[in-house]
């Protein structure tokens, strides 16, 4: 939260609304709506990155495809798109709804709200991803994957 507070990215609070109303049942394509950005506050002037290190830094935290939807999200559509990629196939619908949102809230559009409406949230699919076995192993890396937490 304190990094969302200190980049005050309406843009991102759009994208996350837009989102909420247009999928209201799945709450982590809704914060990959939010924190698709993060990457550009992590490490400044690291663009060609950004979308890696957003999803390195969400993964430990809301799982495997919260971090997964903010990295393809940011990839050409021919690139995210791949068959060689396990797992990915299957959000390629979502990747496409995160990338029409993300364009949408470039416009000036309804009320976003504010950051502290997605505090609940964030605790809800991080409290999912922990009873899931989604926490930093001994090595770094989360362990297990992220199930369901609708």
């Amino acid at each position: 939260m304190e990094l969302l507070h200190a980049g005050r990215d309406d843009h991102a609070l759009r994208t996350a609304a837009l989102l909420r109303r247009s999928h209201p049942a799945d709450k982590e394509l809704q914060l990959a709506g939010l924190l698709h950005d993060i990457g550009r506050m992590l490490r400044p002037g690291d663009g060609a990155r950004h979308a890696v290190l957003a999803a390195e830094a969400v993964r430990p935290l809301l799982g495997e495809r919260v971090a997964r939807l903010v990295r393809l999200q940011a990839m050409p559509a021919a690139a995210s798109g791949g068959a060689d990629r396990a797992g990915e196939d299957a959000e390629a619908e979502a990747v496409a709804t995160l990338r029409q949102a993300r364009e949408a809230a470039g416009a000036a559009g309804p009320e976003a709200g504010v950051l502290e409406d997605w505090r609940p949230l964030l605790e809800l699919v991080a409290a999912g991803s922990c009873r899931a076995g989604n926490v930093i192993g001994p090595l770094g890396g989360p362990r297990g994957p992220i199930t369901d937490v609708r």
